[in-house]
């Protein structure tokens, strides 16, 4: 680093030798004026408007001017004079707490390190200054310019951040068009602070770069390369008229997304597909039980019927077991046939045969009706 200043730190009857570094560096990209005809650089001469010449810098001194075209003059030395009497010092006068001085009085920060054999008195400073939290308020002139200046601990070194006298810092009431007693709504101030919530971070300096800078050297990279760039025009921003919408978008954007790999369905939904699962297997439950109950009560009428027959002749009582029989079976079939439609499975589409209508209480029960057994012409005459 290049030594910018020397001196001393001085508070009560310490002094303390320090060298003075710029803590800071401007990353501007500099620029020169060229003549397009040529290519070449302008130049800027010293040249006086009366005498209608250039002027060199033996011939030039500095003046102060008091009045419109009136001039005091003042001679080098005489600055350099007033410069010598409080350049070399850096005078503590309070020691204060950072958080009393407003962050518009901060100008440019400095690092000091120790001079010479100044390193313990340096240590001591720095020491004292970190155990009691304390920062010194001093004075200090650099470059002919004397201006206040705050020194602080920053990690292990002392840092001088020379900021400004209050009559340089312009008051607040100057600055026009500044709204009056504006009622705020409480809706939109509960979205405001949930915004500034969501976008609270710990502060990362090294996060945040200069996007104009990195764009120019681009430029500047491909044009040296013989690339022509054409850069498309930024399209206009556009008043925001509903402020509560503004908001709404600005948390939406700053919302973390959150992947969720399956939505399960919801309690009342997942109840009633339940529900209606039970009514559809007892509905099919009950149709062979339906069918098989009728089956019953069909072969205990046919029996009855077979018992009376007995005393008719033997004719008759074999026509009667025939049909008995053919009751029976008729009866099983039926019966067999409306259980094993009741308990058929679901069909391909996942449907229950209560849905698909396979069988129904009616058809089985039509189903277990005993067949009506034919007449035979018996040409026989009962005894």
């Amino acid at each position: 680093m290049h030594t910018v200043w020397k001196g001393a730190i001085s508070f009560g009857l310490v002094h303390v030798p320090v060298k003075m570094f710029s803590a800071t560096e401007d990353k501007d990209i500099s620029m020169k004026y060229i003549h397009k005809t040529c290519g070449s650089p302008i130049s800027y001469v010293r040249r006086c408007p009366a005498c209608e010449k250039d002027v060199n810098w033996d011939e030039i001194t500095r003046g102060y001017e008091y009045e419109k075209g009136k001039y005091v003059l003042f001679e080098k030395e005489e600055l350099e004079q007033l410069a010598e009497q409080s350049s070399k010092t850096i005078t503590i006068l309070d020691f204060v707490d950072l958080h009393d001085i407003d962050p518009i009085y901060f100008q440019k920060t400095y690092y000091l390190s120790p001079d010479q054999a100044g390193s313990n008195a340096y240590r001591l400073l720095l020491e004292a200054m970190r155990d009691t939290s304390k920062i010194g308020i001093a004075k200090i002139a650099i470059r002919s310019k004397s201006s206040l200046a705050a020194i602080r601990v920053l990690d292990n070194c002392l840092a001088v951040e020379t900021i400004f006298y209050p009559d340089e810092i312009r008051p607040i009431s100057q600055v026009p068009g500044l709204p009056g007693e504006v009622e705020v709504s409480d809706k939109e101030l509960t979205m405001a602070k949930l915004l500034i919530e969501q976008l609270s971070t710990p502060f990362e300096p090294e996060k945040y770069t200069d996007d104009y800078r990195n764009a120019l050297l681009e430029l500047i990279q491909h044009k040296v390369a013989g690339e022509e760039v054409s850069l498309a025009p930024a399209k206009p921003e556009t008043n925001v008229i509903d402020l509560m919408a503004a908001l709404q978008a600005s948390i939406e954007a700053v919302r973390p997304i959150v992947t969720d790999p399956g939505t399960p369905a919801p309690a009342s939904a997942a109840a009633g597909r339940k529900t209606r699962a039970g009514k559809t297997a007892a509905a099919a439950e009950a149709v062979p039980a339906q069918a098989s109950a009728k089956a019953a009560a069909a072969a205990g009428g046919s029996t009855a019927a077979a018992g009376r027959g007995r005393s008719k002749a033997a004719g008759t009582k074999a026509a009667g077991a025939k049909t008995s029989g053919a009751k029976a079976s008729g009866v099983k079939a039926a019966g067999a046939k409306a259980a094993a439609a009741a308990a058929e499975p679901a069909d391909r589409t996942g449907q229950t045969a209560g849905e698909t209508g396979v069988i129904t209480a009616a058809a089985a029960a039509s189903l277990t009706k005993p067949a009506k057994p034919k007449r035979r012409a018996s040409t026989k005459k009962l005894s």
